[in-house]
């Protein structure tokens, strides 16, 4: 690609933006972006932290995502502390449907738990100490609802709360713990600007269980990480796919201050915008189809409306409808930066 962002990264920008404000341009963000992409848009493969840094300093991004190699996705044969170092862009397999890797309390009690290290936190050491002044960290990981589920399937999972909520309450005690202690340990790093909590939780057509589900086992510990950010005084921001209505006040109450990525079939940004832009941010809405199967045009005239219709009054950064796959096209992808570098400017 070799191409450059016309201005300089500023993470008040950004942070501005994700508390609901009006900054001078319309920010970018992403949940991920496929390695791919990044070594595209180098020119050549991104090998070291340092690369990476390169790549959102002259991309346009304020920030630096960085997210843990930790995933609790293992089988009880799998030696403790040893975490597949798996990327979330990577996960394309389906999701465990029938009976998982723990569906009784025996094989829970079996199970080799993965270990928090401070190897995995050796990349937030590094990037304190070369991380350009005008940029932060985004700490990012998520899954408490994800991993609960895969571990035990989503059927035998959803047999369990009726049948054996117990269980289901000690995977989500085990799991939430786990995963509430590695944004606690990300917190900690002074050059962490903000959270990134990820974790489908909706269907295009709603949520994939009750209200009241979310309410007893998830919401908890998605409002303890809010009570970090809080204590920092920095940005909560929260993924999941799908339609969300029925819990935007439950979300809010947990501390969220933006929602990513806002997909496009499953509802309009512009009524979520109307209806609830006093709550949160919003980020994303550009559609990952779009992003891989349209033209450069198409992209560029998506990324428009959005910027006009959505950015205008603050509170938006531009982004994918869900992340940068590889999959789609690199033409596409830089189409969206250079809408966001022309046409992002609120000043």
């Amino acid at each position: 690609m070799q191409a450059k962002a016309p201005y300089e990264p500023d993470f008040n920008r950004l942070a501005t933006t994700l508390r609901g404000g009006k900054a001078d341009r319309v920010p970018l963000m992403e949940l991920g972006i496929h390695p791919d992409h990044m070594q595209a848009f180098l020119g050549h493969p991104i090998a070291t932290l340092m690369d990476k840094i390169d790549f959102y300093q002259r991309a346009g991004y304020d920030y630096v995502k960085l997210t843990l190699p930790f995933d609790l996705k293992v089988r009880p044969s799998e030696p403790t502390g040893e975490a597949p170092k798996a990327s979330n862009l990577d996960r394309s397999a389906w999701g465990t449907e029938g009976a998982g890797v723990i569906t009784t309390d025996k094989e829970f009690d079996a199970m080799n738990w993965p270990q928090i290290t401070d190897e995995l936190f050796r990349e937030y050491e590094m990037a304190e100490k070369i991380l350009p002044n005008n940029m932060q960290l985004v700490g990012q990981h998520g899954d408490i609802f994800t991993f609960t589920w895969e571990l035990m399937g989503f059927q035998t999972f959803s047999f369990a709360l009726v049948e054996n909520p117990q269980l289901v309450e000690r995977m989500f005690q085990r799991v939430g713990e786990t995963i509430y202690s590695l944004f606690e340990r990300m917190a900690q790093f002074s050059r962490v600007g903000a959270l990134f909590y990820s974790d489908d939780i909706a269907y295009q057509s709603g949520l994939m269980v009750s209200p009241a589900v979310l309410r007893k086992f998830l919401f908890p510990w998605m409002k303890k990480i809010g009570d970090l950010c809080k204590a920092r005084d920095i940005p909560f921001i929260y993924h999941s796919d799908g339609k969300l209505w029925e819990v935007m006040e439950d979300l809010h109450d947990c501390g969220v201050t933006a929602l990513q990525p806002i997909e496009p079939k499953a509802w309009d940004i512009r009524e979520v915008k109307d209806r609830y832009g006093h709550w949160f941010a919003l980020v994303g809405n550009v559609d990952v189809d779009l992003l891989s199967r349209g033209t450069p045009e198409q992209v560029q005239e998506t990324a428009s409306n959005l910027i006009a219709s959505v950015g205008q009054d603050g509170g938006y950064c531009l982004g994918s409808g869900n992340t940068i796959p590889a999959y789609a096209r690199p033409e596409n992808y830089l189409a969206m930066l250079k809408t966001a570098w022309e046409k992002g400017s609120l000043e």
